[in-house]
């Protein structure tokens, strides 16, 4: 994900119903588009993914605890029960869970994270060798599969630090940051397949025709709309500065309604200049917004619905071989690591250290693994990122990403096999477009095509929010009977940031490393535990709300709760625990 503000965009407005946090999954630039028009004056800002970064100013934060997703219902909130389980089971004494967050990047430099982070043993930093055989060089906090080999970071002690290793990242041309979405790259190879067979005399299938006219629309559709704004916003911009200029000639030294209004002149240009500073203001438009709705949208065109972008030289695999293994670097932080930064806090963030925030698991590892660019994540990058997980002792892998398309997926579920072979929790982000994943799916996914069965080892998670009511499912979230098992706490969740930054963000990426924190948790009190066990104990110990009414997401329709997920239930570790004991 993300150049940080390459991902921050002007998204859907925010209301006390509608609270929702985007941190993963595909944005929908003509709902954008159509609520540009429509001149709305309350946002939020959302990255690429869809996750939630900052919404206006009526959130409903101010009356939640920060740490509300730890909290239980007997304490005034719907979260997991987490104080409540330390209070009456205390800390495991058991060795650390290694768990992956195959994301953005991590930032293990990070204050909060010191003592939580995974650190290979086996290799030894900066000597060029693969100490430990695995296949990866210098891989001391994780491996980053969308970097060059040209990009290595170095590791230097640092005794300032709890882990006792500073990563300082590699070169940042050698590390890819942006990326098409797997719909553009997917209507790529449909149009070099249309000319190859052309060649050949021949002509498409119907289905095939069909399918290329339909993400040729997509396609087309969201990039003309993506113009549409950049060129408004940039009409918008100019005009905001040349007022700006105007009204710092007579004094205005800050961009404020009340600053602006309380000017007085009977000069045309300052009161033209006034009228349009406070028609931009009072509709949330100042240069900072302006400038992040501008990045934003620049990258549609430049990089998500651009067919002629293709970074992956950067990172110099076979990519046409889905079976390479052995790419990429060991610059797990990269670019920008804000996302997987946020959802290894969740899960893994120091509780007794004084500062920061508390992640739900104690007695935990994080092995940061990095996959996701600003754009969408591809397969084959997908599919090594859990091998490596799995090969190097991780217990859990959360995932906090998805996409429209899936153009090999196969690869992928047979990483997702291995993994479940070897007893390893995979838990996954429902995404975040308000939809029924029973009817568009999002990938990668919990069905395995060649057996036609689900995995035994899959947790999807939907996004929950702080108060037991129409608004528990979180408007933004993703849900389904059939594909999406049950909700965990994905709204206004403060957590860790890079450079030692905490901030607020909502999004089903919050709620999947809450659960992944809750197995974490369960796991440190029965290690013995496998995938099938922990899966089983965290979906029979949830809250089951069998008659409750709530909004169906994304919308103020009345339905029942446990109709949006297989178990209609919110995860709680404090049942999960005393059933444990």
């Amino acid at each position: 994900m993300m150049s940080k503000t390459a991902l921050l965009a002007l998204a859907l407005p925010f209301s006390i119903t509608a609270a929702f946090a985007r941190v993963q999954v595909i944005p929908k630039a003509e709902q954008d588009i159509k609520l540009f028009k429509q001149n709305q004056s309350q946002y939020v800002l959302k990255n690429a993914k869809g996750t939630i970064l900052q919404k206006s100013a009526t959130s409903f934060l101010n009356v939640r605890p920060e740490n509300w997703f730890n909290l239980s219902p007997a304490e005034g909130a719907e979260g997991v029960g987490t104080e409540e389980t330390y209070r009456q089971f205390g800390v495991a004494q058991s060795e650390d869970i290694i768990v992956a967050v195959i994301d953005s990047g991590v930032d293990v430099n990070h204050e909060d994270l010191q003592g939580k982070i995974w650190i290979n043993k086996g290799e030894i930093a900066n000597d060029g060798i693969d100490n430990d055989g695995n296949g990866y060089v210098d891989d001391v906090f994780g491996w980053n599969f969308i970097g060059g080999s040209n990009g290595m970071a170095k590791m230097v002690e640092d005794s300032s630090l709890a882990n006792g290793i500073r990563l300082v990242k590699g070169d940042p041309a050698a590390q890819t940051d942006a990326d098409s979405l797997e719909v553009t790259r997917e209507l790529v190879r449909m149009k070099k397949l249309k000319a190859r067979t052309e060649e050949l005399g021949e002509t498409l299938t119907p289905a095939q025709q069909a399918h290329l006219d339909k993400i040729q629309a997509i396609v087309t559709e969201n990039l003309e709309a993506a113009k549409g704004v950049v060129a408004t916003y940039t009409t918008r911009l100019n005009s905001y500065k040349e007022a700006e200029a105007v009204l710092r000639s007579v004094g205005v030294t800050t961009m404020t309604l009340e600053a602006v209004r309380a000017v007085e002149s009977d000069d045309e240009a300052v009161k033209k200049a006034k009228t349009t500073m406070i028609t931009l203001l009072a509709n949330g438009q100042n240069e900072d917004r302006l400038n992040r709705v501008l990045e934003y949208y620049g990258d549609q065109v430049r990089y998500y619905y651009n067919e002629n972008f293709n970074p992956r030289s950067i990172v110099g695999d076979n990519y046409s071989d889905m079976n390479e293994r052995i790419y990429g670097n060991n610059d797990v932080i990269g670019p920008d690591s804000s996302h997987g930064t946020h959802v290894s806090g969740s899960i893994a963030a120091v509780r007794d250290n004084g500062i920061g925030i508390k992640g739900v698991a104690t007695n935990v590892k994080i092995m940061a693994v990095r996959v996701v660019p600003n754009g969408d994540e591809r397969d084959k990058d997908v599919a090594n990122g859990i091998r490596y997980a799995v090969d190097n002792g991780a217990r859990v892998i959360n995932m906090s990403f998805g996409k429209m398309y899936s153009p090999f997926k196969k690869v992928v579920d047979e990483a997702v096999r291995y993994a479940e072979s070897k007893g390893v929790l995979l838990v996954h982000a429902a995404g975040n477009d308000n939809k029924n994943n029973d009817v568009t799916p999002s990938f990668p996914q919990r069905s395995y095509s060649k057996e036609g069965r689900d995995f035994n080892n899959w947790l999807e998670i939907g996004a929950s929010s702080f108060e037991k009511g129409l608004t528990l499912p979180a408007d933004f979230s993703n849900y389904g009977k059939k594909t999406v098992d049950l909700f965990a706490p994905g709204v206004d969740i403060l957590s860790t940031t890079p450079d030692n930054t905490y901030d607020t963000y909502s999004g089903t990426s919050m709620a999947s490393p809450t659960a992944a924190g809750v197995a974490t948790l369960l796991l440190s009190y029965d290690p013995s535990m496998d995938a099938d066990a922990v899966k089983a104990l965290m979906i029979d110990t949830s809250r089951r709300y069998p008659k409750l009414k709530v909004n169906l997401p994304g919308t103020e329709t009345p339905v029942l709760f446990s109709t949006l997920s297989t178990y209609g239930s919110v995860l709680d570790v404090l049942s999960a625990t005393k059933s444990l004991k």
